[in-house]
């Protein structure tokens, strides 16, 4: 495992969606090309992202999401979003029982149904199948609270994966997927850069660093992070599913990927393509 490449992308909702996906084209630009990774963790925005890398789909149209598509457009209950935050928020909770309440609060919470966030999920996206490739999509089981992680092998549609893997309680609503209710992954272990332990170089794209603590491995021996600097965060502005910050989200991607390619192409490239299966 020594010589594969991982790459983990983080949540980020609309905005950091399309920052990631500035990033990766800003980056395949100057000659780093991340679908080369050998192993791809997504987690809610990283999903999505991850999803549309892996399959080859166009990234770029991430950066122009229609502002005024009205019945795309998530039916948000701050009440409930607020309760989320607060249980989150409390350290007298064991981490499982928090999310145990989170999932509670999700079941509770109106944001409409379950289809129309698939289907959202399935326009965003573009592709029907999974790729033959090693793809990895966090999501949390709103019953027990445990992190459920999914691949070609679950038999699940992509598209569904994706939509649990972005289901923010109070944003959108938990999503079925073989039986069981799941919502956002990110309520695990934030970007779940653990999935990439053993990878020779892993790329740990975070959009929401400046509200979160780093993953726990980010500064372990072999990890690139990037996170958004004071002139993307400024471009994202005070919601992160703001749509209308999606270009110029996007656009501060692109720009930060020179910087970043500097800090990834030597260690990039000095990793071969080993191929990485799942082992969990």
């Amino acid at each position: 495992m020594t010589e594969t490449r991982g790459l983990v992308l983080g949540p980020g909702g609309v905005v950091g969606t399309a920052w990631t996906a500035g990033l990766v084209v800003g980056l395949r630009r100057a000659g780093v090309d991340l679908a080369d990774a050998d192993l791809i963790v997504g987690t809610s925005a990283g999903a999505i992202v991850g999803a549309m890398l892996a399959t080859g789909q166009d990234l770029e149209r991430l950066g122009a999401l229609p502002v005024d598509a009205t019945a795309s457009a998530p039916a948000t209950d701050p009440a409930r979003m607020n309760e989320v935050f607060a249980v989150l928020g409390d350290r007298s909770l064991d981490p499982a029982e928090a999310r145990r309440r989170v999932g509670r609060i999700a079941l509770a919470a109106e944001t409409g149904g379950e289809e129309t966030h698939v289907s959202r999920m399935a326009a965003l996206v573009g592709a029907r199948e999974w790729p033959d490739r090693d793809l990895l999509i966090t999501t949390v089981d709103v019953e027990t609270g445990e992190r459920r992680v999914w691949d070609r092998s679950d038999g699940a549609p992509p598209a569904t994966v994706v939509a649990a893997s972005t289901a923010m309680p109070g944003a959108y609503p938990p999503i079925t997927v073989n039986g069981r209710r799941y919502m956002d992954g990110a309520l695990a272990e934030g970007s779940n850069a653990d999935l990439a332990d053993g990878a020779g170089i892993t790329v740990l794209v975070e959009p929401l660093a400046h509200l979160f603590p780093a993953s726990p491995t980010a500064g372990a021996p072999g990890v690139v992070r990037v996170v958004p600097d004071p002139a993307a965060v400024a471009a994202f502005g005070p919601d992160l599913h703001d749509r209308a910050a999606s270009r110029a989200s996007y656009e501060a991607g692109v720009r930060q990927a020179a910087d970043a390619a500097d800090r990834i192409r030597g260690a990039w490239h000095d990793h071969k393509s080993a191929g990485r299966r799942r082992s969990m």
